[in-house]
């Protein structure tokens, strides 16, 4: 087969969720299948890293995607080009854009709908998008993958389409993420916190991810007497002004620490150093950062919405995103409880095996073999 892949967002040292789904599948896929053809999309000049294969050919066509109109004709004019020009037999898009201008069978893989229940977490024009296109592409699509249940259901209910249509191949997690010993631990706390333990969140700075609500139950955390840090770990995204606005207001911003993107090597040693992760987001199709979590044998305080609790199983204390004292409560009952803390360790080791990149990539090509068929 000719098999065409949107593979826009694998972007060297830019991955976030969406990407890693496509690094790793993606690379599994074209190395276990020599027997195929795989015609890699990008929209701008491409790393050799994510030529993973001798079977893949990289296309670079039109102008940088970023923003409506630029997808709008990237998908519906460029993309059409392009699948004719190769012949492809199928056309996989793992960010969930596809185009409604060709006739070539199409995979999506939509992550989540956030914006369909949340619009006023994106900017205005991106919403529009999204929840013009985003119910077509479900229906133009021959097949779609998603990343849980929950998302799963959602779309089932959300757009009316078949339960059959729609398969699930869940999130993985990379060998880099791994515990560290006691004085590894304190090497990375006197790096960031002058030796102090500390909480850590993972994500993207925007609203969805509910950064300015934990920076309100941290200071509430502090209020009753809790002496950890909170370490903050990812890029501003959009909409970050109630952050901004929340930090000038905390009481303990000086107990606040902003580490900005990491390297993976960063990353997994920032999160084994922790105390515990706080993931307290409205909204989330999956949520690495808790996987993440459970490799390097933290514990996890996490919001009890969406694909949350699927995820995080027996590993986690939940509570609503917008109870911010209940935030603020399971972050004293970790500090106080070890033996609570050392429970809830040992169920995410293994909750932690639900998930694996291998796992994730035999089902996206199982998605597409019943696309063919």
């Amino acid at each position: 087969m000719n098999i065409a892949v949107n593979t826009r967002l694998l972007i060297k040292d830019r991955l976030e969720g969406i990407g890693w789904f496509s690094y790793h599948t993606l690379k599994r896929i074209v190395q276990q299948h020599p027997e195929h053809r795989f015609f890699f999309i990008f929209d701008r000049n491409f790393d050799e890293d994510f030529i993973f294969s001798s079977n893949v050919t990289p296309i670079v066509a039109g102008l940088p995607t970023r923003h409506p109109l630029l997808w709008y004709l990237w998908f519906e004019f460029t993309i059409p080009r392009v699948l004719k020009k190769i012949g492809a037999d199928i056309f996989l898009s793992t960010d969930g854009y596809l185009s409604l201008s060709t006739l070539t069978p199409q995979i999506a893989v939509i992550h989540d709908l956030n914006f369909a229940h949340n619009p006023e977490y994106l900017p205005f024009l991106t919403a529009k998008y999204y929840n013009f296109f985003f119910p077509k592409f479900a229906r133009k699509a021959v097949r779609l993958g998603t990343v849980s249940e929950y998302s799963k259901n959602d779309i089932v209910n959300t757009y009316n389409i078949e339960p059959d249509k729609i398969d699930v191949c869940y999130n993985g997690i990379t060998e880099v993420f791994k515990p560290l010993s006691s004085n590894e631990k304190q090497k990375k706390q006197n790096e960031i916190c002058n030796g102090s333990e500390y909480f850590v969140f993972v994500g993207a700075l925007n609203p969805r991810k509910n950064v300015s609500g934990l920076l309100k139950a941290f200071d509430i955390y502090q209020e009753q007497g809790g002496n950890k840090h909170l370490v903050i770990v990812g890029d501003a995204m959009h909409k970050t002004d109630d952050i901004n606005k929340t930090l000038e207001q905390m009481s303990f911003r000086d107990k606040v620490h902003f580490e900005g993107r990491l390297n993976l090597e960063d990353l997994s040693q920032t999160l084994a150093s922790a105390f515990a992760m706080v993931f307290v987001p409205h909204f989330e199709g999956f949520g690495i950062p808790l996987v993440e979590a459970m490799r390097c044998e933290i514990p996890i305080i996490c919001s009890d919405t969406t694909s949350l609790p699927e995820v995080a199983g027996e590993a986690a204390l939940y509570s609503s995103p917008k109870d911010l004292n209940k935030i603020a409560d399971n972050m004293l009952l970790l500090e106080k409880d070890n033996e609570l803390r050392q429970k809830l360790i040992e169920a995410g080791k293994i909750q932690q095996n639900k998930f694996s990149w291998d796992i994730s990539a035999d089902r996206l090509w199982n998605c597409i073999e019943k696309a063919v068929m």
